[in-house]
């Protein structure tokens, strides 16, 4: 989709970008191929070069040069053009306060391999694994764990960024993560009513009573998670698509779900649904 794409070029729109695709320039080599300027000699030219600009930094690859060029609205389009450098990333924490509260683990998803952290054990491995990624794809990351992670390991997360949550929500799907993956048909085995909240108590029973239990089944929610972004990522862009012409040519398979390292405890889970506190 990145190469179909006008808009980053600067003075362009996105309606005028829509007019090019009725016009049937539909893509970076389209444009180039005019024999007439599309716009007035002067902007044609700078597109001209925008677009010279863009072939570069997609080679490179940089995708932080689109993401500043492109309103946050239309940062799917990324992907896939940098689907090889994407990460899906989730965290869990004690509390909402990223001043008063910890993070108790992490999970990053590369679409191969998913790699977690747990608190007390090898959370700062996560400043050197996240940085050899370019994109990270998160839900409300923006807002909760990007800001909580530069806070918490004092570090900086300068990659380009796809919040899902405003993707989804542009689409219609609201009511958290589990509510529009449930819309979107995924579910997941064992961990039915777990949420962010009941995360917090499975951390308590492991930090307070020692449960394993509890961390593998805080592990396994972690990381369905960060494995479902994915799906999300790509059902999101889908959609997306139908509201362009490309739809029929660049349309993505859904991924296949990866096994996990850890399953839920169903033991565990229901005896904290049953008890006010771990």
């Amino acid at each position: 989709m990145l190469t179909r794409t006008f808009c980053h070029i600067p003075g362009v729109s996105t309606a005028m970008e829509k007019q090019l695709w009725l016009q049937g320039i539909h893509s970076w080599d389209a444009f180039h191929a005019q024999t007439r300027p599309v716009f007035s000699l002067t902007r044609n030219h700078a597109a001209l070069l925008s677009l010279d600009e863009s072939e570069k930094c997609l080679l490179q690859p940089d995708p932080g040069y689109f993401s500043k060029l492109l309103p946050a609205r239309l940062h799917w389009r990324l992907f896939p053009s940098f689907r090889d450098g994407t990460a899906y990333l989730d965290i869990e924490t004690s509390g909402l306060s990223r001043h008063r509260d910890i993070i108790t683990t992490v999970a990053l998803y590369d679409g191969k391999e998913v790699r977690y952290y747990i608190h007390g054990q090898n959370l700062a491995d996560f400043r050197e694994d996240v940085a050899k990624y370019q994109v990270l794809v998160t839900y409300n990351g923006k807002a909760f764990d990007i800001p909580f992670l530069e806070h918490y390991l004092d570090m900086s997360l300068p990659q380009s960024h796809i919040d899902l949550m405003h993707v989804l929500r542009s689409l219609g799907f609201k009511g958290g993560l589990k509510g529009c993956e449930k819309q979107l048909g995924l579910v997941r085995e064992g961990l039915d009513g777990v949420d962010g909240s009941f995360a917090v108590r499975l951390w308590r029973d492991y930090a307070v009573n020692g449960n394993t239990k509890a961390l593998e089944t805080l592990l396994a929610y972690n990381m369905a998670d960060a494995v479902n972004l994915e799906t999300l990522m790509v059902e999101a862009y889908n959609l997306k698509l139908k509201e362009t012409p490309f739809f029929d040519s660049l349309r993505l398979d859904l991924p296949k779900r990866p096994q996990l390292s850890f399953s839920p405890d169903c033991a565990t889970i229901e005896r904290l649904k049953n008890c006010s506190y771990p």
